[in-house]
């Protein structure tokens, strides 16, 4: 039985890939520290033989026992919120936290893939964002210790790989949604959904008409799946092209939840991308990859999971205290 490592494990998207691996008939190891995760995520595999957890910060030591075979490094906070609240632990997790990882890969012999970002685009120049375009990031901005830290994190990644022929691979994500998604982390899905199943009004940040493009979950885990097992070594950006303005998708919730509310407008949050679109020419030739899931389909599934929580989850203002992780 094949071995993985999936740091992040209790996160939106970790908890998914370790579904996907169970399913396929690895051994699953979760890693998470659980400043942004939570293990109502993952708690339904606890059960299971071919599935353990570690409750573990990567920035310290990181050590496995056993034959390992992969690592999938999806450790990091994810949203605007989490990393304007824990900046520097978001540095560390992308910089300390990937040399650890990519030091096990190495001494075990296993391929890592680590988990970049769309942000290491920055606010882009080019449209839609191809693999070769090199970024147009704010360094001292606010969105900055999240952006360089994936970009850091790219940059140790390659050099393992060229350096001691750790095989390595990269997966550029763009905006994903599904299922244990969390409410009012800052992202426009689960804080547009959230809002309308409370009856308050619609908050837009700008003029609504920056574009996003919506990937969904069982999507996104195929690409990653796909890309690990393929024998590509540079990034990949794995999204939906679908491209649709922030004011249109708020009138696309507005009419899923049938829901009355209004659009209020609010001013746009420093170096905000303006427009986000993968390039997936690379994900479809190499890795034989594309959305099979639409957004209406995709909505209204996580529109389901959001509204089977409970009116105390519903109406939670802070996920987390991130007190004792500020350092």
């Amino acid at each position: 039985m094949k071995r993985i490592l999936i740091t992040g494990a209790a996160g939106f998207l970790g908890s998914h890939l370790c579904d996907r691996f169970i399913k396929e008939g690895y051994f699953v190891i979760g890693m998470d520290n659980l400043i942004t995760g939570d293990l109502k995520n993952i708690e339904h595999l606890f059960k299971l033989e071919n599935f353990e957890f570690y409750h573990h910060d990567i920035t310290k030591f990181v050590h496995v026992p056993g034959q390992l075979d992969y690592i999938l490094h999806f450790a990091s906070p994810a949203s605007p919120i989490d990393y304007l609240k824990i900046p520097i632990q978001t540095l560390k997790v992308g910089s300390l936290g990937t040399h650890n990882l990519l030091g096990l890969a190495r001494v075990k012999k296993a391929r890592i893939l680590i988990a970049s970002t769309s942000e290491v685009y920055g606010d882009p120049l080019v449209h839609p964002q191809t693999e070769e375009y090199y970024g147009n990031v704010n360094t001292i901005g606010p969105r900055g210790v999240y952006d360089e830290a994936k970009r850091f994190q790219e940059s140790i990644t390659m050099a393992y790989h060229t350096f001691h022929g750790v095989e390595t691979r990269i997966v550029r994500i763009f905006n994903t949604y599904g299922p244990r998604m969390r409410l009012n982390d800052g992202r426009v899905i689960p804080a547009f959904i959230g809002q309308a199943l409370r009856g308050e009004d619609l908050t837009i940040f700008g003029d609504g008409m920056q574009t996003r493009s919506f990937c969904y979950v069982d999507d996104q885990v195929e690409g990653i799946f796909r890309l690990l097992h393929s024998d590509y070594v540079y990034p990949v950006n794995i999204g939906n092209p679908d491209e649709i303005t922030i004011k249109d998708f708020a009138e696309e919730i507005i009419k899923l939840t049938g829901t009355n509310q209004k659009i209020v407008y609010h001013a746009l949050p420093e170096n905000d991308p303006l427009q986000r679109q993968p390039d997936i020419t690379k994900a479809k030739e190499i890795l034989g990859w594309d959305v099979t899931v639409n957004r209406a389909e995709g909505m209204k599934i996580t529109y389901d999971y959001f509204r089977s929580l409970s009116k105390e989850e519903l109406s939670k203002e802070e996920h987390k205290d991130f007190s004792k992780y500020i350092n």
